[in-house]
């Protein structure tokens, strides 16, 4: 009897002891999945989107550009003369000065016709030079498109910092003449007008 309770209590024991590991186990790989899957799903996607709201696009703001700053007015003018020699040595059409100009530093200050068509009188402010211009004209930052009666349209092109390119209309009225400009070019009244020869009175010889 007492050997076959000592078998019984052995049996018993060796049977707790392997449920006890086989449930730390268990415990240890369920841990270690739960880990691995908390790991795998962002917290954004654990809690899901409501289906009641509406979608909105997750924006990722870019780098900031700014615009490619053009070179000062003397070293355009460089650029230009440098190109003319250029021309001449090669015996080629050289360049027109308006290359070497941009659009904002261009006036128009007049407008008329010509047996090429329309034409413009534009100064350059930097320099007060005056041009007489015609459509496709090109510019140090776009080209004269159109002439009509009273402004000229161009395509601004801007170039960016990153080497984009982007391409604008930009429009420039007919300048109108200052209140100075008025009176200077009115001409004067003369002081004294000529009495006609009907209106003098007869000489004392005829009387």
């Amino acid at each position: 009897m007492n050997y076959k309770d000592t078998i019984r209590y052995g049996v018993s024991s060796a049977m707790i002891f392997a449920a006890i590991c086989f449930g730390g186990l268990a415990v240890t790989v369920s841990a270690q999945a739960e880990s691995a899957a908390a790991k795998k799903v962002s917290p954004e996607k654990s809690v899901g989107r409501d289906p009641f709201k509406k979608y909105e696009a997750v924006y990722k703001p870019g780098k900031a550009t700014s615009k490619l700053e053009p070179p000062s007015i003397q070293a355009r003018i460089e650029r230009y003369r440098a190109q003319k020699m250029a021309a001449a040595a090669a015996q080629v059409a050289p360049p027109k000065p308006t290359t070497a100009l941009m659009l904002n530093e261009l006036q128009v200050i007049g407008i008329f016709r010509t047996p090429r068509g329309w034409a413009a009188m534009v100064e350059a402010t930097p320099i007060k030079l005056s041009y007489v211009i015609y459509p496709g004209e090109n510019f140090f930052d776009g080209q004269l498109v159109a002439i009509e009666e009273s402004r000229l349209i161009f395509r601004r092109d801007i170039v960016w910092a990153d080497g984009r390119r982007e391409k604008t209309v930009e429009i420039k009225p007919l300048r109108q003449p200052s209140p100075v400009d008025t009176m200077t070019s009115t001409t004067a009244a003369p002081a004294s007008v000529p009495i006609p020869e009907s209106a003098k009175p007869d000489s004392p010889e005829k009387q």
